[in-house]
């Protein structure tokens, strides 16, 4: 899709791919909105049949107790998942931390090094044992591969 939408970007037709999108937009939303209504009518079903064979109450109840249930296991699953996405993006800043690091040491480097005296004497070392720790720490692992 995004491959679509750069190409007709460069060819000029913004406009159709805008209506296009808008068009597919409305027709999702009103799929998505029949679907809840069909899926309203299937519990409604449902809740009708366990009220012949269990009462009113007791199909009440119980219909009241699953939604409830089903509402923690979304919620347990997307605070498992908020701490997952959280990890992800601190590895991630650690990751563009270090290469931020390294780019200004590289940046650096050149003026460091022409200038005269005890700074560019010492600068070398001192930023090449800091590139090399940069690079142990990146080298081997993809962040986002966990």
């Amino acid at each position: 899709m995004m491959a679509r939408l750069l190409a007709s970007l460069a060819a000029g037709e913004v406009s159709g791919v805008v209506r296009r999108m808008r068009i597919a937009t409305a027709l999702y939303a009103l799929a998505a909105f029949l679907g809840l209504f069909g899926f309203g009518f299937l519990v409604l079903a449902g809740f009708i049949a366990a009220s012949r064979h269990w009462g009113v109450i007791e199909a009440a109840l119980g219909f009241g107790i699953a939604f409830m249930a089903m509402a923690m296991v979304v919620l347990v699953s997307l605070k498992v998942w908020s701490r997952i996405q959280a990890r992800r993006a601190r590895r991630r800043r650690v990751s563009d931390a270090g290469v931020l690091a390294g780019t200004a040491a590289l940046t650096l480097l050149p003026s460091l090094l022409s200038r005269t005296g005890r700074l560019g004497t010492i600068a070398l070392p001192v930023l090449a044992v800091l590139g090399y720790a940069i690079y142990r720490e990146n080298a081997g692992r993809d962040p986002d591969s966990e």
